[in-house]
């Protein structure tokens, strides 16, 4: 019966991708999702064979391990454990906010561009990194289509075709989600609990790959994006409009624009809390940039404002993790029928893990069962269950098609359907620029994996 169970399952399983991929709501598919693999496990567990329960105790209830205490898991205890991920992701979004108010994020941009000059390489280099860094704090749907109708319309300003613009922009912005502590949060969470490994600090996780990720991305996205230009035809018609338009908006404070990375390096450097870090970068730069000059009263309404602003941001992705942990929580009663299925072709080995995700990288688009925005919850939850892998490399592995693949090449991502919108550009014609960027970024980065978080084994957290 665990077989008949584990096919149903299997089918439910590319069902949801085949949801994902139709581009609906991620929120009430993942109910969904957790509802039907809450039905078919537990129940299956009157009809499977006793040596099937006996060599999975988790399915065996009884006095101990109560249906009702698995179904408390799923439905509170879960969503419940992504308490501190929520509030990170709240108060990233009000910091996000602050540094759009304040001017900050703009002048970092505008100074960026003069130094680039009329050279639309360079320009597009620094616009990359700079763009890498502001992303390294800020996170969220609204604060990338902010900095983007700063960034693309000077982009396109400078010859480079519109297509080009929007992947190098998104390129850009997916590298910096990869300090990005929110993000971090986020999808440490798919893996473990902060207090059962707390040594999977960022700051860990930043010196041992995720600096490394970051550049291959950043310099993979420039380089492609040198090679594209040098392909296309570039005209300077709007150049003159959009430069005297952004010399009439007002600079930062110089000394402020270094506020962005403030909440990253003291986390990393100091492993100092990521919201004391959003807190205190935030206030100096509404004090420092002069919108904090009201009476007690206005500054706190500005205050609520900003965040207010920010939650509505990343409402549509509070409702998601509000859902996507009874999946995950689910996918463990779920697993021991998929490793019944997939037992024996899921890969075993750290090498062969790489080579199979780089191959299947393609699969990362569309929410599809290799992104941890997706469905990739579930393959997870199998892959973890056949061999023992640690948690730094599974988090590598499935950051990848995350990051690099969802997040900055597939036209699902929120912020990629608004610039779509917003330049015109036919999603075919980005995906032909951003799916090779997606390999050929992919490809480094397992490479990367293999070689800094191959074989670390249960003692990781020791080296």
């Amino acid at each position: 019966m665990e077989y008949i169970i584990g096919i149903i399952l299997l089918i439910s399983f590319f069902g949801l991708a085949y949801y994902c991929i139709k581009g609906h709501n991620l929120m009430i598919g993942f109910l969904l999702i957790t509802l039907l693999w809450t039905i078919l496990p537990i129940g299956g567990t009157f009809f499977a064979s006793e040596s099937f329960l006996t060599s999975n105790p988790i399915l065996l209830f009884g006095k101990d391990n109560t249906v009702i205490a698995a179904l408390n898991k799923i439905y509170q205890s879960a969503p419940e454990g992504w308490g501190t991920t929520l509030v990170n992701v709240c108060w990233g979004a009000w910091f996000g906010r602050v540094l759009m108010d304040t001017g900050i994020a703009s002048t970092l941009i505008r100074k960026t561009v003069e130094l680039g000059g009329d050279k639309p390489f360079v320009t597009v280099a620094l616009l990359n990194v700079v763009t890498a860094l502001i992303f390294t704090a800020m996170t969220g749907a609204g604060p990338v289509i902010a900095i983007g109708v700063i960034v693309l319309p000077i982009l396109m300003s400078l010859g480079i075709p519109k297509s080009v613009a929007l992947f190098t922009f998104m390129g850009s912005v997916a590298s910096g989600i990869y300090l990005n502590p929110v993000n971090f949060a986020q999808y440490r969470a798919f893996f473990i609990k902060p207090e059962e490994m707390p040594e999977f600090t960022l700051g860990w996780y930043a010196s041992h790959w995720g600096y490394a990720a970051l550049v291959i991305m950043l310099v993979a996205t420039t380089v492609l994006a040198a090679f594209y230009l040098k392909r296309a035809k570039t005209v300077h018609a709007w150049a003159a409009q959009t430069r005297s338009s952004a010399s009439e908006q007002k600079n930062a404070p110089f000394y402020t624009l270094i506020l962005p990375v403030v909440p990253v390096v003291l986390k990393i450097w100091l492993d100092f809390s990521v919201i004391g870090g959003f807190v205190i970068a935030g206030f100096l730069a509404l004090f420092l940039c002069g919108r904090m000059k009201g009476n007690f009263k206005e500054n706190c309404q500005l205050v609520n404002k900003l965040y207010y602003d920010g939650v509505v941001d990343t409402a549509p992705l509070v409702g998601f993790l509000l859902t996507l942990p009874m999946f995950n929580q689910v996918a463990a009663y779920a697993s021991p029928y998929f490793k019944v299925i997939l037992g024996n072709v899921m890969p075993r080995s750290e090498i062969v893990v790489c080579i199979v995700f780089a191959v299947l990288l393609c699969m990362g688009l569309f929410r599809g069962p290799m992104t941890l925005v997706g469905c990739g919850a579930a393959t997870l939850g199998v892959l973890s269950n056949v061999a023992s892998f640690s948690v730094p490399f599974l988090y590598a592995v499935f950051a990848i098609p995350t990051i690099t693949v969802n997040i900055g090449s597939c036209i699902t991502q929120s912020w990629v359907a608004w610039g779509l919108a917003y330049t015109k550009v036919e999603s075919r014609e980005f995906l032909k620029l951003s799916i090779p960027n997606a390999y050929l970024t992919g490809v480094l980065q397992y490479i990367a994996t293999f070689i800094m978080l191959g074989g670390l084994g249960a003692a990781w957290f020791l080296s």
